[in-house]
């Protein structure tokens, strides 16, 4: 069963066990779409998850690691990963992918 909400398709396979894959669009700031997507992941509002981003991470970091640079140019593409305990997030700057720790990623 898929459910698509704004930019994510949540993914449920057997029993308890999804993932979420939340493409951003440029105007969403990273922080808050990975943010969404631990919501999303945890079948929760994102105002009132019971993970707060910022336990895990500085949104204000994680939002300049992939910014252009000060000259206006791009940065090069990269990944961060962060450990939940239920679960895994691997934020790429157009994507964040949240699925269960033993599952395997597909990341693009």
């Amino acid at each position: 069963m898929n459910e698509r909400t704004a930019g994510a398709v949540r993914s449920r396979g057997t029993g308890a066990r999804h993932h979420v894959r939340y493409e951003r669009d440029d105007a969403e700031p990273l922080s808050v779409a990975t943010a969404s997507a631990i919501a999303m992941y945890r079948g929760e509002e994102v105002l009132s998850s019971s993970t707060q981003l910022y336990e895990y991470v500085d949104p204000e970091a994680l939002d300049a690691l992939f910014a252009d640079r000060h000259d206006g140019t791009p940065r090069e593409a990269g990944r961060i990963t962060i450990d939940l305990p239920d679960g895994l997030v691997v934020i790429t700057p157009t994507c964040i992918h949240v699925t269960a720790d033993d599952e395997p990623q597909e990341i693009s």
